[in-house]
C-alpha cells in the first residue's frame, strides 16, 4: 500500500482555501477514486511527494517537461534572469531572442506573440481569425481541448470528459452558437459543415495531435485535406500546438505531416517548465495584432523574463542536438512495445496509440481509435484501478484515462524496463476479483 497519509491530510487542508482544493481539474484524482498526491520536488525524470515517495514521471507537468525536471542549464538560466527582476512590463531583448529561435525552428512562422497561456494563446488566434476573415463562426472538433476559453467549451476534451461535463455552465448559448463541431478524422463532417454555412467560417482550429481525449492521431490524409478545404473556403487553419509543439519535431507537427498551417498556437514546452503562451504565423494575418492593427490583446505578464529565459534555453538545447527527436522516438517505441506485449501476454484488451513521445494506453477493444466516440467508450474503471497499482509501484501517469503519457530526454531505459514491469504487474490485478 502507498503512503499518502500527508498528501491526504493536505487536501484536506487546501479544500478550506482553495476551489475544489486544486487549482486545475484533473489533479484533484477525481475519476481514478483517490487523493491527489503532493508533489515535494522533482529532478531530472524523477518526481517526489510529501510522504517521501519517488516516482519515474511520465506526465512530465502535462508536456512541459522534455528534457526532465530541473535541467541544469535551464535552471542557471531562469537564476540569472532573476538576478535582474522578475517582471518589467516593458520589452527585454529576451522576448526578440525566443521568437527568433521560434522562427528559426520553425519556418512557416513571420511573427509571434507571446502571451501567458495556452487558452489565452487560442482565444487571441480565434478572434484574429475572425478579424482576418471578417466573419465570425469557426469549426473545432468532438473531443479535442483548445483551453478553458468560453468558445471552446463545447463538446471539449481533456478534464471535461474526466468529469462528465462535455459543456459548461457559464457558457452563454450566443457564443456556443459560433462554435461549430466536427468529427475528428472525419473530413466529411467538416465539409458539411462548410455547406451548411456558406462564407460564415473563419476558421478550422485543430489539435494536429489529438492530446486530450488520449492521444488519437490523425489519419494519412486528414490534416492536407483540411488545409485544401479551407483554403478552398477561404478561411483558416490554426493548429493548436500547445502540446504538439516542439514535442514531435523542431518545426513542430507542421514539419511532423508536411502540412501548413496559417496561424499555430504554442505553450508548454516554450516555457521550460513556466507559465506562457504564444499564438504565430502568417505575416499578412499577425500584423493585424494591436497596437499595429486593430484586434486587441495584450498582458502584463506577456513576455515574462523568467518564462523567456527557460523557453529560450530548452529549445536552444533541442536545436543543438540533431539526434534529439530520434533518440525521444526510440525510447517512446520501446516502452509502447513493452505495454503491447504485456496486454497480449495478460490477455486484456487495450488499444495504444503513439506519435513520437505522445502515446495513452486505452482500456479498450478497438483495434483502431480515431475519434472521440472510440476513446470515449474506454473501460476507466479498469483505467483507475491499473492507475493505482502503477502509483503504488512508482509510476507517475495520468489520473485520467484521457490524457497522454509522455517520454523526456531524461528517462533512460532502465526506468522504461522499469515502468513495463511495473504495466504487466498492474494489469494482472485487473484479472483479480
Amino acid at each position: 500500500m502507498l503512503n499518502n497519509k500527508n498528501s491526504v491530510r493536505e487536501f484536506a487542508r487546501a479544500k478550506n482555501s482553495i476551489a475544489a482544493g486544486v487549482n486545475s481539474p484533473v489533479r484533484a484524482f477525481k475519476n481514478v477514486n483517490s487523493t491527489p498526491l503532493f508533489v515535494k520536488n522533482a529532478d531530472g525524470q524523477y518526481i517526489f511527494d510529501i510522504d517521501g515517495n519517488k516516482y519515474i514521471d511520465f506526465v512530465c507537468s502535462w508536456g512541459p517537461m522534455i528534457l526532465g525536471h530541473a535541467h541544469p542549464r535551464v535552471t542557471k538560466a531562469v537564476e540569472d534572469a532573476a538576478k535582474f527582476g522578475t517582471s518589467y512590463g516593458a520589452p527585454t531583448v529576451l522576448e526578440t531572442q525566443m521568437a527568433e529561435q521560434i522562427k528559426k525552428m520553425m519556418p512557416h512562422v513571420d511573427l509571434v506573440r507571446m502571451v501567458n497561456s495556452g487558452t489565452e494563446a487560442t482565444m487571441s488566434a480565434i478572434r484574429l481569425a475572425r478579424a482576418y476573415t471578417k466573419r465570425d463562426k469557426f469549426i473545432k472538433f468532438v473531443g479535442c481541448y483548445h483551453g478553458h476559453g468560453d468558445s471552446f467549451l463545447i463538446k471539449a476534451g481533456s478534464g471535461a470528459i474526466t468529469l462528465g461535463l462535455p459543456d459548461s455552465p457559464g457558457v452563454t448559448q450566443g457564443t456556443a452558437n459560433d462554435t461549430l463541431t466536427a468529427v475528428y478524422n472525419d473530413i466529411n463532417s467538416v465539409e458539411k459543415l462548410y455547406e451548411q454555412y456558406p462564407n460564415q467560417i473563419a476558421a478550422v482550429i485543430v489539435e494536429p495531435v489529438a492530446g486530450n481525449m488520449g492521444v488519437v492521431v490523425p489519419e494519412p490524409k486528414f490534416l492536407n485535406d483540411l488545409r485544401v478545404l479551407t483554403s478552398k473556403n477561404n478561411s483558416l487553419l490554426i493548429f493548436d500546438e500547445v502540446i504538439t509543439g516542439f514535442r514531435l519535431a523542431k518545426g513542430g507537427a507542421a514539419e511532423y505531416f508536411g502540412v501548413t498551417p496559417d496561424l499555430c498556437t504554442l505553450g508548454k514546452i516554450i516555457g521550460g517548465g513556466l507559465p506562457v503562451g504564444a499564438y504565430c504565423g502568417k505575416r499578412e494575418i499577425m500584423q493585424l495584432v494591436a497596437p499595429d492593427g486593430p484586434v486587441y490583446q495584450a498582458g502584463t505578464l506577456s513576455g515574462n523574463p523568467l518564462a523567456m529565459a527557460a523557453g529560450l534555453e530548452t529549445l536552444r538545447i533541442i536545436d543543438q542536438d540533431n539526434d534529439f527527436y530520434k533518440k525521444l522516438e526510440e525510447k517512446a517505441k520501446y516502452l509502447v512495445d513493452g505495454f503491447s506485449k504485456n496486454a497480449e501476454e495478460v490477455g486484456v484488451d487495450v488499444t495504444v496509440n503513439r506519435v513520437g513521445s505522445m502515446m495513452t494506453f486505452f482500456f479498450n477493444n478497438h483495434k483502431v481509435i480515431k475519434n472521440y466516440d472510440d476513446a470515449i467508450i474506454s473501460d476507466v474503471k479498469k483505467y483507475s484501478k491499473y492507475f493505482l497499482k502503477m502509483i503504488e509501484q512508482g509510476m507517475w501517469i495520468a489520473p485520467s484515462q484521457f490524457e497522454c503519457m509522455f517520454v523526456s530526454a531524461a528517462h533512460t531505459f532502465d526506468d522504461l524496463q522499469s515502468a513495463i514491469s511495473a504495466n504487466k504487474i498492474a494489469l494482472q490485478t485487473l484479472l483479480e476479483k
